[in-house]
């Protein structure tokens, strides 16, 4: 299998310019995944992140967690279990407007260094966006543009603790979905490992590497780009060993941004017959239908968005 994709974004400022937005084509086009290196979020801010968030887990989740185990009954499971994750999280939401002063549990410092990572994530995501759009041959801000509703996107974060699992065999840290939304930023453990994605009908590791942001493409990219680019399946494997920290950052569409195909992008044949277009939707009326149906096949989920559509 081909190497994961890590593009190192200090190239774009020179002469690898061309080649390193080749690579980003391809990991868009190929895998809908893909590393981030050199990325403008300095590496000593993200240490300081990952300790406070361990030192969070450890604090304030790790006891909640063994009591959820025990009271699902699921030490030393003998039936594999498929309606449950292995993991143990918390929500931020910081646009259209932050709940991080609502978060119980949290220090200070950490609901401070949390809202300054938000707004690094959010330029990198919107950067990133517009390099998608050079690519695409679409004009720069097109995409930022197609997110926003009337209060602009919707930004959240999910952090995430992966505990060791004494049955892996048996349940999942995470079960395998594609994500509903826009761009997905990821800052994940640096050594404990357990992401994959389905490429090629195999599933493929999407390894720890320290500062890196994993970047994956989210249904809604799919929808735009007319299928150009793809939302990917992917899971979390549960681990017997260590820890694994996850801090997953959701760049989203408003909730009342209606999502397309863009023009540019739909063959004239396409839209003459109304073929394998892709829906026309609300975004907010995606995510109920997703809350729903989060482990099953994206296509289906498109589907009744277009039977709703010409209903």
């Amino acid at each position: 299998m081909a190497k994961f994709p890590v593009i190192n974004m200090e190239k774009l400022n020179g002469e690898e310019r061309a080649a390193t937005m080749e690579l980003i084509k391809d990991a868009c086009e190929n895998w809908g995944f893909f590393e981030v290196l050199n990325h403008g979020i300095p590496y000593d801010f993200m240490d300081k992140i990952e300790s406070l968030t361990k030192e969070h887990y450890k604090k304030c989740m790790e006891q909640r967690f063994r009591e959820l185990v025990a009271s699902k009954a699921l030490e030393g499971l003998q039936a594999e279990v498929t309606d449950m994750d292995w993991e143990s999280t918390f929500y931020l939401r910081h646009l259209p407007e932050s709940n991080m002063a609502e978060i119980p549990d949290l220090t200070d410092e950490y609901r401070k260094v949390m809202k300054e990572f938000a707004l690094k994530l959010e330029k990198l995501a919107e950067e990133l966006l517009d390099l998608f759009c050079e690519n695409l041959g679409l004009e720069k801000g097109y995409l930022k543009k197609a997110f926003y509703g009337e209060k602009g996107p919707t930004f959240g974060t999910k952090v995430s603790n992966y505990p060791p699992c004494p049955t892996p065999d048996k349940i999942k840290g995470l079960r395998a979905h594609t994500d509903a939304g826009g761009i997905i930023l990821l800052f994940q453990d640096p050594q404990v490992g357990g992401l994959q994605l389905l490429k090629d009908g195999e599933w493929a590791d999407v390894p720890p590497l320290r500062h890196s942001i994993v970047i994956n493409l989210g249904d809604q990219l799919e929808v735009i780009t007319n299928g150009k680019y793809k939302s990917v399946e992917h899971r979390v494997i549960a681990q017997t060993d260590g820890v694994r920290m996850s801090i997953a950052s959701f760049y989203n569409p408003g909730s009342d941004a209606v999502i397309y195909p863009a023009p540019a992008l739909v063959e004239k044949e396409e839209e003459e017959e109304k073929k394998g277009l892709y829906p026309k939707f609300v975004f907010e009326d995606y995510m109920k239908l997703y809350a729903l149906l989060k482990f099953q096949a994206k296509e289906p989920r498109f589907e009744a968005m277009k039977a709703i559509a010409t209903a």
